[in-house]
């Protein structure tokens, strides 16, 4: 199975380059793309017939970051409160209370963070560990899904048989895919071709 991946800057792009591949014989099935705009999202799955990709499950690894990031921030909210506490000495017959507000931030934190985690994208929006699957390097991986993170248009077509990945790549090209260092800053082709090794 060879993938080839693109970037397309505006939504009617995206779209003309999924309908000229569904007339060349490429499966809807065979066929993805990923945006920001769920409006859009919608129009191009209506007109096109073909699904939004999905980004690979994410896993626990947003919400063990959500509740670390959530864990600093309770900290970084009471613990300067409890240091005016120690400062003041007026203030200092209180600095236990202060002590639980630490503890009581923290646990709080550190479950909201695990929430919201849980909530932005651990089922289905990791497209970098998706592009990895597919064999695209790490790092061009990240620059396409920085790139899908500032509004670009992500086109992906699966080549089961290995013989139309060169004719998707001209189509992609003639619709006006970018090169990836326009996207994201960085990076070598207008679109990736992706075989089993990652070239």
């Amino acid at each position: 199975m060879e993938s080839v991946v693109a970037l397309f800057r505006e939504p009617q792009q995206a779209q003309g380059a999924l309908m000229a591949l569904r007339e060349r014989g490429f499966d809807p099935e065979h066929l993805g793309f990923a945006l920001a705009d769920v409006v859009a999202e919608d129009d191009i799955a209506q007109a096109t017939g073909v699904s939004p990709e999905a980004g690979a499950p994410g896993g626990s690894a947003n919400v063990i970051r959500g509740f670390l990031l959530g864990a600093l921030a309770g900290a970084a909210l009471t613990v300067p409160v409890w240091l005016l506490l120690l400062l003041i000495p007026e203030t200092r017959i209180y600095q236990e209370g202060g002590l639980l507000a630490i503890m009581y931030g923290v646990i709080g934190g550190a479950g909201l963070g695990a929430l919201f985690g849980a909530l932005t994208g651990g089922d289905h929006g990791d497209y970098v560990k998706l592009l990895r699957r597919m064999g695209v390097p790490a790092a061009q991986a990240e620059r396409f899904s920085s790139a899908l993170r500032s509004g670009n248009i992500l086109v992906i077509a699966r080549d089961p048989n290995g013989t139309k990945a060169d004719e998707a790549i001209r189509v992609l090209r003639r619709y006006g895919a970018l090169r990836l260092e326009e996207a994201a800053g960085g990076g070598r082709l207008q679109s990736e071709r992706v075989g089993q090794d990652g070239h």
